[in-house]
């Protein structure tokens, strides 16, 4: 070091970090749309992730209702107009699985009965490495910088293959984010039916949510995922999007709810019964139509209330995804006393924040010696506790009345 005569500074990095914002809603449609209506020169977005922010954009890039189709033919059509115009949230990510040039009829025409199962699972191409179908969930992130909140295949998730691909994708999304997942139960599914069809095709992800029913808008019927997913964005839009209250008993934008064809209406005990086993719905009774139910599909066999009530299993997604963006520019630093207290320091402040204003009733973040062995350290290897507890659904409001013969004091007195 050279010879210094004089006043120097030097700085230090803080000590602590801000919160990296988390995107808790963002819906990853995979399904099919109307691209072959597309003119010739446009491109045509067969498994590519698009980001779509207005309802001209959608039509831009995936095409308009061909004569004579009807919606539920393009799902993907339908949750555009449900989602960024009907629930007004925005953006949503598109992927579209149906190529004009490979499924076809007979005369060589673009078929979109065609497309099956196999298409919206997708896979990984052993060749080029390319993704298909689901597996394009994980270009997201890295395309659009927005963690993925939720994943629905409206029109092919009542396929248990597809369901059970949908709740498989929803974790470890990128190597490192979770979200949620919604499939329907088929349409010939009746409701007593609902629990053991769920169960028997082992549908009891702890990142799924199944809806029973088809919600009805202007006569038409129309897919209950989407529905879902636009209730549970918009609870989180008025709550800094945390995603602390289910969207359960949320205003849902639909006239009825209609079942294999026929008017769906289910009373509240019904509707209670589907609950208890890990299914929602609609339900019209107090306030209109409103979504109904706050368990994933792992209960009931499953009841560990991080993985089988909806809110606290997004609360342990959205706050795993924030510590794995926030910590992310920590990696590779000197393991030590330094990076050890900013980590705790950076998301003790987070949570303290998240209590004061009750998204969580409390939590914290420790690095105990513990869960750290010599090796591990030395390995480069450190692991931090993070403690929280968000709060449950007040599911169950009991009113407990006794009569008084005390009160009738009353009646003598001055």
């Amino acid at each position: 070091m050279s010879y210094r005569h004089g006043v120097y500074t030097r700085e230090v990095p803080t000590s602590l970090l801000p919160p990296v914002r988390v995107e808790v809603s963002l819906p990853v449609v995979v399904s099919v749309a109307p691209v072959q209506t597309l003119p010739p020169a446009v491109e045509r977005p067969v498994n590519k992730p698009v980001l779509i922010y207005t309802l001209e954009e959608g039509a831009a890039a995936f095409g308009s209702l061909p004569d004579g189709a009807d919606k539920s033919d393009y799902p993907i059509l339908q949750a555009l107009e449900i989602y960024l115009s009907r629930y007004r949230m925005a953006p949503i990510c598109v992927i579209n699985v149906f190529d004009p040039a490979k499924h076809v009829d007979e005369q060589d025409q673009p078929d979109v009965s065609k497309v099956t199962a196999a298409d919206i699972i997708g896979g990984i191409d052993a060749v080029t490495g390319s993704r298909k179908g689901l597996e394009l969930v994980n270009e997201v992130f890295p395309r659009f910088r927005i963690i993925p909140g939720q994943i629905i295949a409206p029109g092919f998730s009542d396929d248990p293959a597809v369901a059970l691909a949908i709740g498989a994708k929803c974790a470890n999304i990128s190597g490192h984010f979770n979200c949620i997942g919604i499939a329907d139960i088929p349409s010939d599914v009746a409701y007593t039916e609902a629990a053991a069809w769920v169960q028997d095709n082992n549908l009891t992800d702890k990142n799924l949510t199944i809806f029973f029913g088809r919600p009805v808008f202007n006569l038409e019927e129309e897919f209950g995922s989407i529905h879902w997913a636009g209730i549970t964005a918009q609870r989180d839009s008025e709550n800094e999007n945390i995603p602390y209250w289910s969207p359960s008993n949320k205003r849902m934008l639909a006239n009825g709810m209609a079942h294999g064809g026929k008017e769906l209406m289910l009373d509240p005990l019904q509707a209670a019964s589907l609950n208890g086993n890990g299914i929602v719905t609609g339900l019209s009774f107090v306030g209109g139509m409103v979504g109904w139910g706050n368990r994933t599909a792992a209960y009931p066999g499953v009841t560990d209330v991080k993985d089988t009530f909806i809110p606290i299993r997004r609360m342990f997604n959205f706050v795993g995804n924030t510590l794995a963006l926030t910590a992310w520019q920590l990696v590779d630093r000197p393991l030590n006393r330094r990076l050890a207290g900013t980590v705790c320091d950076t998301f003790n402040v987070w949570l303290n924040g998240l209590a004061r204003r009750e998204f969580i009733l409390g939590g914290r973040c420790e690095f105990l010696g513990l869960e750290n062995p010599t090796t591990d350290v030395m390995d480069g290897i450190a692991r931090f506790h993070v403690f929280m507890t968000p709060p449950s659904p007040g599911r169950e409001l009991e009113f407990i009345q006794e009569y008084d013969p005390n009160y009738i004091a009353t009646l003598f007195a001055a």
